[in-house]
């Protein structure tokens, strides 16, 4: 049995290590109220720009554009979205599983597949695989702006308009509640699915359009990805909130365990130096 002052050591250090839990459990509860309200406040406009493009496609349906054409696929980008940080539960685990059971799935050979990352365990995981990691977005703040995946997003869309790549899929994970999050396996690249996008309102269209697609296809498959990391984003606070909640409550529990060792070790301890008292006072007589 380990000494009194090693179990007073171990309630000690148990006890500092669940105020920084605590702590952490905190800050990511406070992150999670703001990163949840910047994605469900981007759902308007995903919306109306899938309106439009419902509109579109069913007032103009002989307009065409690469972003709508299927073609035989050589080759496939999987764009990854995952955390920079650890700490976060099984958020990435998770992620980076889905991705890597459909890429072996799909593919024969690693040749036939381009990895783009958002963040930095989807990095480390693929490139330790040896896949081909060819963009990546790391540092990403806590509330992400357009700006900071502005570059992997443009360049995710003009790979697959140049022929780069023949279809491009996004695995995130959906943020449902604060305790909920499902991995979400999305195919951006071809919009296939424009067809069946249903307009509430009548458009007219200027100059043609053609002419609209041209500019608004790319803005709403930049959106779809800019859309994932504010999703993404709001799991990964709420899977951080969740892993300290945990952290916390088994502290506390082992410092409970700790205590009652604590206890019982104290009260041996006291009644054999009463036993040996006694003893030696029974010896001198």
């Amino acid at each position: 049995m380990a000494s009194l002052r090693e179990i007073k050591s171990r309630i000690t250090s148990t006890k500092k290590t669940s105020q920084i839990t605590r702590a952490m459990h905190m800050v990511s509860a406070s992150k999670l109220s703001k990163a949840e309200l910047n994605a469900k406040s981007f759902y308007p406009y995903m919306e109306k720009i899938q309106e439009v493009i419902g509109a579109i496609a069913s007032g103009a349906p002989d307009a065409t554009h690469p972003m709508l054409e299927s073609r035989p696929v050589k080759k496939s980008a999987y764009l990854v979205i995952t955390s920079d940080r650890g700490l976060v539960g099984a958020y990435n685990s998770h992620v980076l599983k889905a991705a890597l059971n459909k890429i072996r799935e799909r593919h024969a050979s690693k040749d036939e597949v381009v990895i783009l990352s958002i963040g930095r365990h989807g990095v480390d995981f693929f490139t330790k695989l040896g896949y081909n990691v060819a963009e990546s977005v790391l540092g990403i703040s806590d509330h992400p702006t357009f700006a900071e995946i502005k570059d992997v997003a443009r360049d995710a869309v003009g790979n697959f308009i140049d022929g780069t790549y023949d279809e491009l899929y996004m695995f995130y994970n959906h943020y449902i509640s604060a305790i909920s999050q499902e991995v979400t396996e999305k195919k951006v690249l071809p919009l296939t699915d424009v067809a069946t996008m249903q307009a509430t309102a009548s458009y007219e269209f200027e100059p043609n359009a053609e002419a609209i697609l041209e500019v608004l296809l790319p803005q709403y498959a930049e959106s779809l990805i800019y859309g994932a990391v504010l999703d993404g984003k709001a799991s990964e606070h709420a899977s951080s909130m969740t892993a300290m909640k945990s952290a916390t409550d088994n502290a506390m529990e082992l410092i409970d365990n700790l205590t009652l060792t604590y206890n019982r070790a104290r009260q041996a301890a006291i009644t054999q130096e009463i036993t040996e008292i006694v003893g030696g006072a029974a010896a001198l007589e």
